[in-house]
Formats: C-alpha cells, structure tokens, sequence
C-alpha cells in the first residue's frame, strides 16, 4: 500500500459506499447494526485503508459476520466475480520466482498481503457462496494447505452447475478469469 492513511474525503467517500452496500445487501450480515460497524473501522485506519485497496481492485467489499469470539466484524469481497484488479495472478512468490518466463505482475498470496487481508480458505469460501452465488465465469485461488503446497499444488474454487468446485492447478499457473478473494476482520 502506498500511503497508509487515506485522505479526510477518501475515507468519506468509502464509509458512504460502504454503508450503501451493507444497507443494500442486509441479507450478507443479518440485523447487524451500522453505526457500530463504522465506530470499529475509525478506530482502525489501516484497517479502512485495506478495505479502500479491496475497493480499488474491485471487490466490492461488505459485512458478511460478526465472530463472538474475537469480537470482529468480517468483511469479504463480494464482487459477483473475482476482483478484476486482482486477476491473472500464480499463487504465492515461490511459484512466481519458478517461472522462466511469461511472469504474472503479481502472485495471490503477496497482493493479499499488500493490501492487508486473508486469502479465503475453502469453508470460507463456501460460506460465502451460501450467502449467494459468486465465481459464476470466473474462479478464485483459495488457501491451500501446506501439504499441496509442497507439491507445487494450489487451490482453486468457482460456483457452476448449482455447486461450489474446488479444483487444484499448478502454483506457478496464471489465467485471466482467475483471481482471488480476500476477508478482513475489524
């Protein structure tokens, strides 16, 4: 991330857009509220200026949970397909260092990091297809277990035929409708 806090009028502009969203969509969250939402994300900038990067790159970022335990919300790219700023990506930096040629921009992994969030694991990702249905034309990388990894192995899920897919590829391996998303917990 460039600069780590965003402007006065930037971070309006997102708690505006954001707000819209999660009014919009009350079916991703229940009656949770608001104002207690936004009370959290102030006393967090880093935490806005990750939603801002989810923003940019195309997630349409929203409320999907609430965890208990930790007392956090959870935000999650909820794009209808994966982010378009974060597509055309191999999986992490070891598979992006193995290829010879033709390198992505980018690996998953790094521009999860970049942007401060986590990529989503599998029972992530399913939870989220059950709010409604992502990932129709496109897929995501998801986490992969360090026993595939090892393989040089990586995951990656889409939603077709009425059912979540979890499928493997090669890490180094990059295609234009692949991305990844992303959740944050404030």
């Amino acid at each position: 991330m460039k600069n780590k806090r965003l402007s006065d009028e930037q971070e309006k502009e997102l708690l505006k857009l954001l707000q819209a969203r999660f009014e919009k969509h009350t079916h991703r969250h229940g009656a949770m509220d608001w104002s207690r939402v936004q009370a959290r994300l102030e006393d967090n900038p880093a935490k806005i200026r990750s939603l801002y990067e989810m923003e940019e790159t195309g997630g349409e970022p929203d409320v999907i949970g609430y965890d208990e335990k930790t007392n956090e919300y959870i935000f999650c790219d909820c794009a209808a397909e994966s982010p378009k700023g974060r597509r055309s990506l191999c999986y992490d930096r070891e598979a992006l260092d193995a290829r010879k040629e033709f390198k992505p921009v980018n690996s998953a992994i790094d521009m999860a990091a970049a942007i401060g969030i986590e990529i989503l694991t599998e029972t992530e990702y399913r939870v989220l297809q059950q709010l409604e249905k992502f990932d129709m034309k496109t897929s995501s990388w998801i986490h992969t277990p360090s026993e595939i990894r090892k393989l040089d192995g990586a995951l990656f899920a889409d939603f077709r035929y009425n059912t979540v897919f979890i499928y493997h590829n090669s890490a180094p391996s990059y295609y234009a409708a692949r991305g990844f998303r992303g959740s944050l917990r404030v």
